[in-house]
């Protein structure tokens, strides 16, 4: 056959084919009317995520325990008013905070109610439901007051700005809310767990045998199938009296597993570059070096430094204490050392920093 060239086509990929593309978002803005309001709609779905995900769960929980969990220094006269704080009863102050930093982290707000006594002393610090919380907002996108909604979203009670302890997440430009850090991880997570699952089913489904059967009654094949699923959950042998090659049994292949499990290992790293906690900080430790740890674990102290000095800010600024938080341990003097110690491999070599051609024998 010959080809004709005076009549060639092409495709139509550019039509046809939709390329990849993000979404275009606008900020969450005041708008021109008097107040603006802001409920947390995804709170729910959110704080579902961080209860059913253990990844995600533990990699919030282990922030907040290195930003406050080795607790605080502050002068004496502060530090007798924090120790009678007890939230709902059962609370320390460390404690509130640790919890409103995981709320923070998965809803993108957090709020408490700041009681004081007559004299405008600090006594309490109540943390409340972010989604029964609206930050409401005048035309200039200041916060002018806190309303506590019920079932019936209808407002049983206004806060003033200084009677609520806000923690806001990643706030980007105007806008009047937080941003959870869930929102980010939701597709990843989403994908992880479906490859999870798929493989799960598939590995226990192929445990179990196919029964091929020369039967034409329909009642019987119905007994014979209700019959087998029995064994099979309780996990028990089918006798089956049959004429010859009326009935067999073939078992079922698994598919090549090693693309599923690189699928899932490779989620499960991108999730952690995700959520921005390093996989060593969880306690894994098989897979790393010692140099890939100490640099997962020197890039993660800005990480939470960064939280413990804003949140140091945001008890100056909206409760007037002063607290620090004690850092936990620094890597960095022990890989500056280390690499001292390295006489043949210090800082970057000159063929690391060169464009050399190599010929190869």
């Amino acid at each position: 056959m010959e080809n004709n060239i005076t009549q060639t086509t092409t495709t139509e990929l550019n039509s046809k084919v939709d390329d990849f593309s993000v979404n275009s978002q606008t900020l969450d803005e005041q708008g021109k009317q008097k107040e603006t309001y802001w409920d947390s709609p995804n709170f729910h779905e959110y704080l579902g995520y961080y209860k059913q995900i253990p990844e995600l769960k533990k990699a919030i929980d282990a922030l907040c325990y290195w930003v406050a969990g080795k607790g605080y220094k502050t002068d004496i006269s502060t530090k007798l008013l924090l120790e009678d704080i007890n939230g709902w009863g059962e609370d320390s102050f460390q404690s509130i905070l640790q919890n409103m930093l995981t709320i923070k982290k998965v809803n993108g707000d957090a709020f408490a109610e700041i009681i004081r006594n007559d004299n405008g002393t600090l006594i309490n610090l109540k943390p409340l439901n972010p989604s029964n919380i609206r930050i409401v907002v005048n035309n200039k996108g200041i916060i002018i007051r806190y309303d506590e909604l019920n079932s019936k979203r209808s407002v049983t009670r206004s806060y003033k700005p200084s009677d609520v302890f806000h923690l806001s997440n990643d706030r980007v430009g105007n806008e009047i809310h937080g941003i959870s850090s869930v929102e980010a991880c939701k597709w990843v997570i989403d994908a992880r767990n479906e490859a999870m699952n798929d493989w799960r089913r598939i590995s226990h489904r192929a445990t179990i045998r196919v029964l091929y059967v020369d039967e034409d009654d329909t009642a019987r094949l119905n007994n014979l199938k209700r019959d087998y699923a029995n064994a099979i959950n309780k996990g028990e042998l089918m006798i089956l009296p049959t004429k010859k090659e009326a009935a067999s049994f073939e078992d079922l292949t698994l598919p090549p597993h090693r693309a599923f499990l690189d699928w899932i290992q490779y989620l499960e790293n991108f999730f952690y570059q995700a959520v921005g906690i390093p996989k060593i900080i969880l306690g894994g430790s098989q897979e790393f070096t010692e140099a890939s740890s100490k640099i997962g674990y020197l890039t993660f102290e800005q990480v939470y430094m960064t939280e413990q000095r804003l949140l140091e800010d945001d008890v100056w600024n909206q409760l007037a204490l002063r607290i620090e938080f004690e850092r936990p341990i620094s890597l960095k003097d022990d890989v500056v050392e280390s690499e001292a110690k390295n006489t043949g491999q210090v800082g970057m070599q000159p063929n690391e920093t060169q464009t050399q051609v190599r010929r190869n024998e």
